[in-house]
């Protein structure tokens, strides 16, 4: 019963450990998912608007649509929150003792993690929609558009890192509801029946 572990850890107390921390899949992927929020977050605020010599306010350089770059700012500074939030519960996830409040954990990371690559999966489109239908003439010096075309790549890899993570704490969860089945199944045997030999045949 001492390797007994609930949804991917073992029992509470334990002293935290980064390396093991940092090694872990859902540790590496999620630090990942953080940087692509950050890098969308940087290159939409920094370089996403633009103006022309004649004109006063700036634009989008996303097809002159504001809605485009203020999804894209959105989504970058909710992805690098709920990153670091659940980078924090990754990190407390251990100390918690109840099983039923790891199965909460594990399945909220399971559905936000869906949610987020679903959302990332439409920002994706509309962004790279958006660039596409871009006019020349609206941006001449083509200003910003190597942002542009990195926010786009880092929305597409953000798909798959928020997928990958719903994957893993999908695994997470099945893990740890067998292993809490077998520890509910588990029944020590008789010391006396161990002792005793069966009755001989004669």
């Amino acid at each position: 019963m001492d390797g007994f572990q609930a949804y991917g850890a073992g029992k509470a107390g334990g002293a935290f450990d980064p390396l093991t921390f940092i090694r872990q899949p859902q540790t590496v992927v999620r630090i990942l998912c953080w940087l692509f929020s950050i890098v969308i977050l940087g290159c939409v605020a920094n370089e996403g608007y633009v103006n022309r010599p004649e004109e006063v306010e700036e634009y989008c350089i996303f097809n002159r649509n504001q809605n485009a770059c203020s999804f894209a700012v959105t989504m970058g500074t909710l992805g690098f929150l709920c990153s670091a939030a659940f980078l924090a519960l990754d990190v407390y996830f251990p100390q918690i003792s109840g099983v039923k409040d790891r199965k909460k954990a594990v399945m909220a990371d399971i559905v936000v993690s869906a949610l987020w690559s679903f959302l990332w999966f439409v920002g994706f489109c509309f962004l790279a929609n958006q660039w596409q239908v871009s006019k020349a003439e609206d941006n001449p010096l083509n200003e910003g558009a190597d942002a542009a075309r990195a926010t786009i790549v880092f929305s597409f890899f953000s798909i798959f890192t928020w997928a990958l993570l719903a994957l893993l704490a999908l695994h997470r969860f099945k893990l740890g509801a067998d292993s809490v089945t077998l520890n509910q199944d588990y029944v020590d045997p008789n010391p006396q029946e161990v002792m005793e030999p069966p009755p001989s045949e004669e």
